[in-house]
């Protein structure tokens, strides 16, 4: 469905992802760990044009990205439940869902908000309330609900467990669960929380330093003694 082949995105003299090779076949959760600042953001941007990379290729369903605009990508099936949420904290929770459909067909909207109730009954619940007034783990629903309007082909999940309550990074994850196997949603995930991310994953990648140093399916990683060292016993690093 995707591929990601010799990547490199500038921020200026910044060189932020370097050479990045990696492939999403539909029906997948691949999962993508690292550190802080190691470019994971970067590299899920960059798929929906912004930054436009320095060079590299980004082919989704046959058709190359590089250069298009992000509109345009994402009317192609991609879409973003970004780091941090960033809902419209003063509109209503339904209003944040409309956002969402804004490429989408007027006529299918009151089905896609059903849908998006049936996945998310706690949303329902709070249609009207200002998405301000939501807790963090309300809001992530609502952000993720927020992406799936747009009917994604591949669903970009940035750092969803970021700052949550444990329960509610329980129900995170029981989510992007149900929506790959319950709706074959194909969906490239980006966490910090390596454990959990791994625990869910077909396939994984290591980033560091904004190259990929490490790869394999998610128990193989899990299992790595580079990586329990990194990710999940508090270390830092992975060796090329």
């Amino acid at each position: 469905m995707l591929e990601v082949n010799e990547l490199n995105v500038h921020y200026g003299h910044v060189h932020a992802l370097r050479g990045v090779n990696l492939q999403i076949d539909q029906g997948e959760i691949v999962t993508l760990i690292g550190a802080n600042g190691a470019g994971k953001s970067t590299l899920m941007t960059s798929l929906l044009g912004s930054p436009v990379p320095s060079s590299g290729s980004v082919v989704f369903e046959g058709r190359s990205l590089v250069g298009l605009q992000p509109h345009r990508i994402s009317r192609m099936g991609i879409a973003l439940s970004p780091e941090g949420r960033r809902i419209f904290l003063r509109m209503t929770v339904e209003e944040n869902l409309l956002m969402g459909a804004v490429f989408e067909n007027v006529d299918t909207r009151a089905a896609d908000l059903q849908r998006m109730y049936e996945l998310f009954p706690i949303l329902e619940t709070r249609l009207h309330q200002p998405a301000g007034t939501l807790s963090g783990g309300e809001q992530q629903m609502l952000a993720i609900a927020r992406a799936l309007m747009s009917h994604p082909k591949l669903l970009l999940l940035d750092e969803p467990s970021l700052g949550l309550a444990p329960i509610y990074i329980q129900k995170v994850f029981q989510i992007i669960q149900r929506l790959n196997q319950d709706l074959g949603m194909t969906i490239l995930l980006v966490e910090q929380n390596a454990a959990q991310a791994l625990a869910v994953a077909h396939r994984g990648y290591v980033l560091q330093h904004g190259e990929i140093v490490m790869e394999g399916t998610g128990s193989k990683l899990a299992s790595s003694q580079e990586v329990k060292a990194a990710y999940l016993e508090g270390g830092h690093k992975v060796s090329a």
